[in-house]
């Protein structure tokens, strides 16, 4: 039988599926869907509508997923949908031994590699050599990972760095963690760089004012209101909330990229950072980035990409699959 890896990109939100041929350098796409997440009560009911969609029921040899969720033993419990997805079991009602499981940013980390022309953008050059590659995704919440080289493999090393506590650097960011604490108790990275983090940033900025932006009750349903607000230019407390928004995006790259190592790189996936653009090419992103004391120069031959395929994971899935 002719290989046909299964790949899958599963988060709190959406999950992408795909078939690609394992033919290639880059596994070659063959056919990908995105579904609901909310909409199945288990990922298996997601693989089953999309086996019959497009017609592969029986034809699958190879498969792996990504998940929003720390894996051990090639089984995750989701982080933010109730969902358990075991390899093992997977593995078995697909007939391919077993199914790869992998954190969704690791499968992510999978692709950099592979990832060039427009589905990048550039926006720190560097001059670092080659090295280990690192990748940072605001989404639902916040994933980290890198990739490093061992002998003649990438190996990607998956985090939970997203629930490590958020590191405060200015007056601004400690008076707005300082908000944060009776609700939360703890705050996280993923608390303020996320989605749920960009309307948690718009109630700080605007306190008990009206957003006239965000609607006609004053308070945005979704983070894309804020930086659309913001980027207009429509609301000062909006453009506030977002320019904290970004600052912080910017140390926590630079910080990824100390912890790692990343002189291949450091990549911004998930679908904020390509929604934003402009407001990542102003100097307060770089200016962040490259505030790290003694090792300011050695950030700042690090690269800095956003990555605007928005199928990198899934991608990376199949990577790994294959």
């Amino acid at each position: 039988m002719t290989r046909l890896i299964l790949a899958g990109d599963v988060g709190g939100t959406k999950t992408w599926l795909g078939l690609f041929s394992p033919d290639a350098a880059r596994p070659t796409p063959l056919e990908s869907r995105r579904y609901r997440t909310a909409d199945f009560d288990r990922l298996s009911a997601v693989i089953d509508r999309f086996l019959e969609e497009t017609g592969a029921r029986g034809r699958v040899t190879d498969a792996a997923f990504g998940v929003a969720g720390p894996v051990e033993d090639n089984a995750s419990d989701l982080t933010n949908v109730p969902w358990r997805v075991d390899g093992t079991r997977l593995g078995r009602e697909l007939g391919v031994g077993t199914a790869r499981v992998l954190n969704d940013l690791a499968a992510m980390a999978h692709a950099l590699p592979a990832l060039g022309g427009d589905e990048l953008q550039r926006l720190l050059p560097g001059t670092a050599p080659a090295g280990p590659m690192a990748v940072i995704a605001p989404g639902t919440h916040l994933g980290e990972a890198s990739l490093h080289a061992i002998g003649d493999r990438r190996v990607p090393i998956s985090t939970e760095a997203g629930h490590a506590g958020f590191a405060a650097r200015t007056p601004r960011e400690l008076e707005l963690v300082g908000a944060l604490l009776p609700e939360l108790g703890r705050v996280a990275g993923g608390d303020i760089l996320s989605g749920p983090g960009l309307l948690r940033l718009h109630a700080f900025t605007h306190g008990a004012s009206r957003c006239r932006a965000c609607g006609p009750d004053g308070v945005p349903g979704e983070a894309t209101q804020v930086t659309t607000a913001a980027l207009d230019g429509a609301c000062v407390g909006c453009v506030d909330a977002l320019e904290i928004f970004v600052e912080a995006l910017g140390a926590a790259c630079g910080d990824l990229a100390l912890r790692t190592m990343a002189t291949g790189g450091v990549f911004i996936g998930g679908g904020i950072a390509p929604a934003i653009l402009p407001a990542l090419r102003a100097p307060r992103f770089g200016d962040a980035f490259h505030d790290k004391g003694p090792m300011r120069a050695l950030v700042g031959r690090i690269p800095v990409s956003v990555i605007l395929e928005p199928r990198a994971a899934l991608l990376g899935a199949a990577v790994a699959a294959a």
